[in-house]
């Protein structure tokens, strides 16, 4: 039985995709007050698992005991009764919807005249609380919101309280698509929220956030739990050697020593509006790095070089063909009807075609050559893109990319919610290719990948604020300049 505190205790439970074995006799319990941090490789078996708690999946065997009570017909309806929410890494507000209207989707106590004002009132103080200067509005439509200002929102939603309880929050990769000062207010609400009684797992693939946020750590692997300790029984090395990532984890902060390999100039942009204090230039086989916080400019300046490339505006040098990684890959990214080997040819029409007609033998073998290169676990490149963990969705996106022409790849924020053993070989392969002359222009909300970078620029309110060679890069430079009043 589990113990008097405990909230939720998942005995024996297992869950199967066709051939896919998300969930192998899992046991996970998470105790009132206590923050859970849960890690592990994309396709261990995590989001499922809250999938599971949350009442959105069902499993095939085992039980779950909610307050002491086994549940029967365990569903979204019950949990939500029961005190537990859940956000999602794929976010799930109605984008057609405002912020007001979609925190009524959560509250059937809003109703009756007055329920939109109400519903303002709510989402509104609790984005006050947890994310003081926001910038959101109750009337906003979240379809016109930026990725971060929608995760903010969701994040918010599901700590609000009407006539229901609130006993445990799910957070599956939170920060993914925010900058790490919205990040810090974000896990500095989780601890108070933790300290008042509420209890939180937390799903991230950043092992800092992990550990200085949980009280325990359990680790998952191929759909197990292998490991269940307090956090500070681990730390960083230890992490990554049980997710399996031992060997490798130093990778991650090694750039490529040679450099540029020609001084061809591949793209010179400044972005719109303001005068930057720098014009962005990008060679041959250069890796740069776009930083600041998250929504001044960067995205819209990879969409303006983006928009050159296919010859749509002007005003910048783009000297070879262009290629996008998306980060929202579920809005910008995958096509979610088609398989995985369709998603990944997309972008190479030209050279799948026998004749007039696309070839579905060149399409199969260019998908079969980059999921050995990188590393798609699936048992079949048939199945549809849903199929993949969020991870293997963004290998495929990165597969599409780097097996097309495009000699500039271009990518916004691609790596979020991407496990760490995942991240080091992309960016393994990511200098592989600039090595070979590839140029990379890389935003990312994740200071640490910046240390791939060859150059980095700093956003801030749609400019360029400071330029900093690989040699003079630290993260106190790039914050100070992402606030700082004028430019360095």
């Amino acid at each position: 039985m589990p113990a008097a505190d405990t909230i939720i205790e998942l005995r024996d439970v297992a869950r199967h995709y066709g051939a896919v074995r998300a969930l192998d006799g899992v046991t996970f319990s998470i105790g009132t007050g206590e923050c859970v941090g849960l890690v592990g490789h994309n396709g261990a078996g995590k989001s499922t698992l809250m999938h599971v708690l949350a009442g959105t999946g069902t499993p095939d065997r085992g039980s779950i005991t909610v307050n002491g009570a086994q549940q029967g017909g365990y569903a979204v309806e019950v949990a939500h009764r029961l005190g537990v929410r859940c956000v999602f890494q794929e976010l799930s507000l109605c984008p057609n919807l405002t912020v007001a209207e979609n925190t009524r989707i959560s509250h059937a106590a809003l109703k009756g005249w007055g329920w939109n004002r109400r519903a303002a009132s709510l989402i509104m103080g609790k984005l006050d609380e947890i994310f003081p200067g926001h910038g959101i509005a109750p009337g906003d439509v979240v379809g016109d919101l930026a990725i971060g200002k929608r995760q903010m929102v969701e994040v918010a939603r599901a700590f609000t309280v009407t006539d229901e309880p609130l006993q445990l929050v799910i957070l599956d990769e939170p920060t993914s698509s925010l900058d790490a000062h919205t990040a810090a207010q974000l896990l500095a609400y989780v601890r108070r929220s933790v300290a008042a009684g509420v209890s939180c797992i937390l799903i991230s693939h950043l092992l800092g956030e992990i550990l200085d946020t949980s009280d325990r750590i359990v680790i998952m692997r191929d759909g197990k739990v292998v490991a269940s300790d307090a956090a500070t029984a681990f730390d960083r090395d230890r992490l990554v050697a049980t997710m399996g990532a031992a060997a490798v984890h130093e990778r991650a902060a090694a750039a490529a020593a040679e450099g540029p390999r020609s001084t061809a100039v591949m793209v010179s942009a400044r972005p719109p509006g303001e005068d930057s204090a720098a014009d962005l230039v990008a060679h041959e086989g250069e890796i740069i790095g776009l930083a600041g916080l998250a929504g001044h400019g960067q995205t819209r300046l990879l969409i303006d070089i983006f928009d050159a490339g296919a010859g749509r505006s002007g005003g910048l040098t783009v000297a070879a063909p262009v290629a996008l990684v998306a980060g929202d890959r579920q809005t910008d990214g995958i096509f979610p009807l088609w398989s995985i080997a369709a998603n990944i040819g997309i972008r190479s029409l030209n050279k799948l075609r026998r004749g007039l007609l696309l070839s579905r033998e060149l399409e199969t073998g260019m998908a079969e050559d980059w999921q050995q290169r990188i590393s798609i676990r699936t048992p079949d490149l048939t199945n549809n893109i849903l199929s993949l963990s969020g991870g293997n969705q963004q290998k495929a996106l990165f597969a599409r990319a780097l097996g097309s022409d495009a000699r500039i790849i271009l990518m916004d924020d691609p790596m979020r919610g991407v496990d760490i053993g995942t991240k080091l070989e992309v960016y393994d392969l990511i200098r592989e290719e600039a090595r070979q002359g590839r140029t990379f222009l890389w935003y990312t909300t994740e200071t640490e990948e910046l240390s791939n970078c060859d150059r980095v620029y700093v956003f801030r309110d749609g400019r360029i604020v400071a330029a900093l060679d690989r040699s003079e890069l630290t993260e106190e430079k790039v914050i100070q300049s992402s606030f700082a009043e004028a430019a360095p």
